[in-house]
């Protein structure tokens, strides 16, 4: 067994062991999409319960992730992975065996939780096995690049497997993986440091902000059905606001919290979570719309819409590694700007989305050439940009933060975007607008329109808000194969 993955050869294998991972967890949050028409039938599920099979899991997964993070640094994110892992891969077992809808939803809400142990304690050993600087970028470029085109890939072999095996299969695909990871992960993976007291104990601190954050993603995926004007909503809202008010208030208070405030004096690590809201708010809704595009509007089946998605995945891949070398040559800072504008570049473009007369090429291929390279110009950088200058014992909590930002401003994004969407739909039906594919598409371009906004938004926020001096020193000592040091807390 391997004491420290120091050979380049262990690294290697370590890295490819925790990006495998990561890309399952992303995967896993799209690779249902597609297969739902065949569990509604299977299971006769309600088409108005469809979608809680897909946010039962993102629900779960985003409440608990700060959690999960900081049980990596208290417990030893090794140790805490492959417990995460083993709940994981039960999870997806059970889920494939489902006769129900009420069991199927519980064993993705298990998934979820899984997932959220999972995430934030693989990024952790990732900071911590590979140094600060270039190798570190590199490291996390191979990241970025599996991490950020799991959502595209999930459609894809959910098309796959819902065609060929049936819908059972995106499921139990995840079982032999996780028992695979379970038993490697020993023979990799080092230990990362723990953090020293006994924050562990922290627990009224633990239960406020995984019920806060949980309740505030429910109710931002449940507004669009529940109106973001109904008491259900505003209610829950305000329930989730007292609750990470109140999680405010124990931290200060406690001598040991679960989530010092002292990292937040970080100024790079404060702008890069506020710009991972935006991005997440822009991207993860694109992947939403361009699936129902392609198969209510284009027409296309399971498998087609899956295939469609090649392209994109592939680019992300290729700019993720681009953006790794690009960090090390002129800053996270600069690189996260030009992600964020080819974004939006990406996003405005499909805001011209037609119909009738629309096509593959022309309305989803080209744009998402351009969105996908622009994720994968922002995911790097704004991963690096949270992770600079933090401590290897707070590499867990770091890593739960902006996984955290990622999917809260996903889920912001899509409900936001969904409301609008349908209300340029029922708007344009009353307009006298009768073939519904132009309806649709009507919704589908105005979502767009306001996801390229926030991506606009993002590249300001990032240009104004991240540390220069922090992407230059950082830029510099990647070069010179220092360690960079650590930013100014400002």
């Amino acid at each position: 067994m391997l004491s420290a993955p120091d050979a380049p050869r262990s690294k290697g294998l370590a890295l490819a062991l925790l990006a495998m991972t990561q890309f399952v967890v992303v995967l896993d949050a799209s690779i249902v999409n597609v297969a739902l028409p065949s569990i509604g039938t299977a299971l006769d599920v309600a088409q108005e319960d469809l979608s809680w099979v897909v946010n039962a899991y993102a629900l779960v997964f985003g409440g608990f992730l700060l959690l999960g993070g900081r049980l990596a640094d208290l417990l030893g994110a090794r140790r805490v992975f492959g417990w995460g892992m083993v709940l994981f891969g039960l999870a997806s077992l059970a889920g494939g065996l489902a006769t129900s809808p009420g069991q199927l939803i519980a064993a993705r809400a298990v998934q979820g939780l899984g997932a959220a142990i999972i995430s934030p304690a693989a990024l952790s050993m990732v900071t911590t096995t590979f140094a600060e600087g270039a190798e570190r970028n590199r490291a996390l470029g191979v990241w970025g690049a599996v991490a950020g085109s799991g959502g595209a890939a999930g459609v894809l072999l959910g098309g796959v497997l819902t065609d060929g095996l049936g819908w059972e299969w995106v499921l139990f695909v995840n079982v032999p993986i996780a028992a695979l990871i379970v038993v490697a992960a020993p023979r990799l993976l080092a230990e990362s440091p723990r953090r020293a007291g006994g924050g562990s104990h922290d627990v009224a601190g633990a239960a406020t902000v995984t019920a806060g954050l949980a309740i505030l993603v429910y109710a931002l995926v449940d507004a669009t059905d529940a109106g973001w004007g109904s008491t259900q909503t505003l209610g829950l809202l305000g329930v989730a606001a007292a609750l990470l008010a109140a999680f405010v208030v124990v931290e200060r208070r406690t001598a040991d919290p679960l989530v010092p405030f002292s990292i937040f004096r970080l100024r790079t690590l404060r702008a890069a979570n506020l710009n991972a809201v935006l991005i997440g708010a822009g991207l993860f809704s694109m992947f939403f719309f361009i699936t129902l595009y392609l198969q209510q509007v284009l027409g296309y089946d399971a498998l087609e819409a899956g295939l469609a998605y090649l392209p994109l995945a592939l680019t992300i891949i290729v700019c993720a590694g681009i953006a790794s070398q690009l960090v090390t040559r002129i800053g996270f800072k600069a690189t996260l700007i030009s992600g964020c504008l080819l974004v939006a570049a990406g996003l405005f473009w499909f805001a011209q989305v037609s119909a009738p007369g629309g096509s593959y090429v022309g309305d989803v291929l080209f744009p998402s050439m351009i969105a996908g390279a622009g994720l994968g110009f922002s995911f790097v950088p704004v991963t690096i940009a949270a992770m600079t200058g933090t401590r290897p014992d707070e590499a867990g909590l770091a890593s739960g933060l902006i996984n955290t930002s990622q999917q809260v401003g996903g889920a912001l994004g899509l409900a936001v975007l969904a409301t609008i969407s349908t209300s340029s739909t029922e708007g344009a039906f009353e307009s006298g607008v009768r073939d519904r594919a132009v309806a649709l598409t009507e919704g589908f371009a105005d979502a767009f329109l306001v996801g390229a906004g926030f991506a606009v938004l993002a590249a300001v926020l990032a240009a104004v808000m991240i540390s220069s001096q922090d992407a230059r020193e950082h830029a510099r000592a990647a070069r010179e194969g220092e360690t960079a040091p650590a930013p100014v807390a400002v």
